[in-house]
C-alpha cells in the first residue's frame, strides 16, 4: 500500500506551463527560432501544450505543429541490459530540422538526468542545434549526472524511496502531480 499527496492539481500545472512558455520566450528563443522536442511519453503532450502557447502569446500565423516533435530515446538509454523489451518510439522532426535551431527538450520529471543524457546523445545522432535547453514539469533533485534544468515548473524536493507521478489529461485521463511514497514512509521529503 502506498500513500500519495497531489502537489500540483489542473491550474497549477496550466500555470507552470504558461511561466515556462513565457520564459523560453523571453529568452529570445521564440516560434521563429526554437524547436519544442518532448521525450516520450508524458514530454510529448507538455511540448505540444508549449508550442500551443508560445504560438498564441507570440501571435504568429504558424501552427504548433511546426516547432514541435518528438525525440525517441529508446535505444540511447544506458539501462537497455536491465530493460531491455522497451519498444521504440518515433521521433518526429518538423521540417527544418534541428540544425542551426535552438532545441529545448521537454520531459515531465527531471530525476537521476540519464534519460536527459540518452536524449542529448539521440539529439547529437540527427543535427547539431545551435543550441540545447531543457524544460521540465517538474524537478525532483538527486541528480546523478551534472544536468540542470533551464527552465522549471515546480522544485519538489524528495526522498528516493518517494516517486513523483505525473498525470496529463492526454495520456492519464486528468491533470495532476503526484508524491507517492511506500507504505509506512513519513511525509517529511515534500514540502
Amino acid at each position: 500500500m502506498t500513500d500519495a499527496t497531489t502537489v500540483l492539481g489542473p491550474d497549477e500545472i496550466r500555470r507552470a506551463l504558461t511561466r515556462i512558455a513565457y520564459e523560453i520566450i523571453e529568452s529570445g528563443h521564440g516560434a521563429d527560432d526554437v524547436l519544442l522536442l518532448g521525450i516520450p511519453h508524458r514530454g510529448v503532450p507538455l511540448a505540444e501544450r508549449l508550442a500551443r502557447s508560445i504560438c498564441e502569446a507570440e501571435g504568429k500565423d504558424r501552427g504548433p505543429a511546426e516547432i514541435q516533435g518528438q525525440l525517441d530515446i529508446t535505444l540511447f538509454r544506458d539501462d537497455l541490459r536491465a530493460h531491455p523489451t522497451r519498444e521504440p518510439q518515433r521521433t518526429v522532426i518538423p521540417r527544418g530540422g534541428v540544425d542551426g535551431r535552438t532545441v529545448v527538450l521537454v520531459d515531465d520529471v527531471l530525476y537521476s538526468g540519464r534519460t536527459i543524457r540518452a536524449a542529448l546523445d539521440a539529439l547529437a545522432a540527427i543535427g547539431r542545434p545551435a543550441a540545447v535547453r531543457l524544460a521540465v514539469l517538474v524537478d525532483r533533485g538527486h541528480r546523478e549526472l551534472p544536468i540542470r534544468a533551464d527552465h522549471v515548473g515546480k522544485n519538489l524536493p524528495t526522498s528516493r524511496s518517494e516517486r513523483v507521478s505525473v498525470h496529463l489529461t492526454e495520456t492519464d485521463g486528468e491533470d495532476a502531480v503526484r508524491i507517492v511514497r511506500p507504505a509506512g514512509a513519513s511525509g517529511g521529503g515534500a514540502r
